[in-house]
């Protein structure tokens, strides 16, 4: 979010589920001009925040293991994210850790999450990176982004 703002992007909307990472956030960007919304939530919950172009999310998708927690999540996409809108979620690759911070997890393709999506989502692009945890482990990430195709 830092470096939207720095680009001049005025209209982000930042979603957390934990207040103190948000207020942290907020005090690190006091000074800079922006009109960012804040919401506290959790992503699968009942939130409501402006309509999206550009839906980001690092990390979140995988840890959610409950079939009713992923259909909550893709309401939720569909809801805030525009049509022709674009998508960009990064999960554990197939390869990837099958826990992180002791919670299970659940490790994509670019083909599976697209599976997961559904056909409202068309794949524009993806692509595999190995991120160095501050422990110095590798963990396995699959990035893909897609368009938001349907009503």
């Amino acid at each position: 979010m830092d470096h939207l703002l720095g680009r001049g992007v005025d209209c982000v909307t930042v979603l957390d589920v934990s207040g103190t990472a948000l207020a942290r956030a907020r005090a690190r960007l006091a000074s800079v001009p922006n009109s960012v919304e804040w919401i506290v939530a959790d992503v699968t919950g009942v939130w409501h925040g402006r309509a999206a172009d550009i839906w980001h999310d690092r990390a979140v998708f995988h840890f959610l293991t409950e079939e009713a927690d992923r259909v909550a999540y893709r309401d939720r996409l569909r809801e805030a994210l525009k049509p022709g809108g674009t998508a960009i979620i990064a999960t554990f690759a197939v390869d990837g850790p099958e826990r992180c911070s002791g919670l299970p997890v659940m490790r994509y393709s670019a083909g599976s999450l697209s599976a997961e999506l559904g056909p409202d989502y068309a794949i524009e692009e993806t692509l595999q990176e190995h991120h160095r945890t501050p422990a110095g482990d590798l963990q396995s990430f699959c990035w893909s982004r897609f368009r938001r195709e349907r009503l």
